[in-house]
């Protein structure tokens, strides 16, 4: 369990800094070379994910998305410095507790 964490984090961190430095070269006016580093770490997140043990892509993916919401909003408050409000708050909750459903349910 502790590696398949370990994986969405990182796949979560490439992803939402992969878009973050792409946001910041087309949005912001930094350099070229941020878009391909940002480019890069996309590509980087979907080999991450492949990592998964889980043997149904869909259900890592939808699992992902849910972890994806909670690294954002960790994002947002740490690198944007938008702290969270009480909806963000429950919301990440929410995406926590499905997320939880979702891969670590007994199944037959």
């Amino acid at each position: 369990m502790i590696q398949a964490i370990l994986l969405f984090l990182f796949a979560g961190l490439a992803e939402i800094g992969g878009g973050y430095l792409i946001w910041l070269w087309l949005r912001e006016g930094k350099p070229f070379h941020w878009g391909i580093g940002g480019g890069l770490a996309l590509a980087l997140y979907g080999v991450i994910a492949t990592f998964q043990t889980f043997p149904s892509f869909g259900r890592v993916y939808a699992a992902y998305g849910g972890v994806f919401i909670i690294l954002s909003v960790l994002w947002g408050w740490g690198i944007d410095k938008k702290a969270p409000d009480l909806y963000d708050w429950v919301g990440a909750a929410i995406c926590i507790i499905g997320v939880s459903i979702m891969l670590f349910a007994p199944r037959h």
